[in-house]
């Protein structure tokens, strides 16, 4: 199983590298040149109150439970410590079923007196993933929810807890304060051909993601550009700054901003800085920020790190 708060050596690393970066961090006596209405700020606490309510449904991250990876063969499952992936004790019987990996096919098979359900149905046998499927079915009993997820050529199983710890305890995130300076134009340059940038997983694993461009900003005079991946209709941008291990997730944060107008601008909202899932659960597969994507300023806005400062 994973623990992200202990982090490893490569992420060490990384928040050395932006902790000791050379360059100027922005002055803040410069800044706040940005009216700071009570409509914007309110519509970034709306903003925040609809992230929270989402990390808080029944596929929201603070439900993730487990990650157990696969191995060829046949894998049992239940609440006995002696099963290959063990479930939280008290929600499922000890030995529930068997989840078989063979090549890119998995399939289940559920023990007698066993309860579990597939799309609302009694279930005693299932093809849980094969190449090519539409969607991955899901398995439920009780609190409990799993499915398949793959993360390059490793093949796992995700589980959710409707009464998992980090959900019945979550105490909301904190934030800085909303300042609209934080909420700057940026011009959005696309890449000239088609183009892959290696962005690592919080597990070790590289793959080539997408990148349809590049956004370019200024921050109190300084220019600054960033690599965006693209996640359905928006820009997805992972990066890092010089608050990240101090007040901020060690490991970076997430920023969505929408896809470029007819003028090819953007508008990048800091104050809508939010953290990875890894920063709540430890199960999650969080990507990191590429290299080129590390500020070398502090980018005191958007969410602080949960539960640690």
């Amino acid at each position: 199983m994973l623990r992200l708060k202990s982090f490893t050596l490569s992420q060490f690393l990384f928040i050395a590298l932006i902790l000791t970066s050379g360059c100027t961090d922005i002055d803040q006596s410069a800044k706040n040149q940005a009216e700071t209405t009570p409509e914007y700020v309110a519509s970034v606490d709306e903003w925040h109150q609809a992230r929270e309510a989402k990390l808080k449904e029944p596929d929201g991250w603070l439900t993730l439970a487990g990650l157990f990876w696969l191995q060829e063969g046949d894998n049992t499952f239940g609440s006995g410590p002696d099963n290959s992936l063990t479930f939280p004790e008290g929600r499922i019987p000890g030995r529930a079923g068997v989840i078989s990996l063979k090549g890119d096919t998995v399939t289940t098979r559920i023990n007698p007196g066993v309860d579990v359900l597939l799309n609302g149905a009694p279930v005693r046998e299932a093809l849980l993933y094969t190449s090519g499927m539409d969607s991955v079915p899901k398995l439920s009993h009780g609190s409990l929810t799993w499915f398949v997820i793959k993360r390059g050529n490793r093949y796992g199983i995700r589980l959710r807890d409707l009464q998992n710890d980090a959900l019945v305890h979550f105490k909301g995130i904190k934030r800085f304060p909303v300042k609209a300076d934080w909420r700057v134009q940026a011009s959005f340059v696309a890449h000239p051909t088609p183009k892959q940038i290696p962005i690592t997983n919080i597990v070790g694993q590289t793959s080539m993601q997408e990148s349809p461009g590049t956004v370019i900003f200024t921050l109190n005079g300084e220019q600054y550009q960033l690599d965006a991946l693209l996640e359905g209709e928006e820009l997805f941008i992972i990066f890092a700054d010089k608050t990240n291990g101090l007040e901020t997730y060690g490991a970076g944060r997430y920023l969505y901003a929408d896809k470029p107008g007819p003028d090819g601008t953007t508008l990048l909202d800091f104050n809508k800085a939010s953290n990875p899932p890894c920063d709540f659960v430890s199960y999650a597969t969080c990507p990191l920020p590429p290299r080129q994507n590390f500020l070398p300023i502090m980018i005191e806005a958007g969410e602080k790190s949960y539960g640690e400062y």
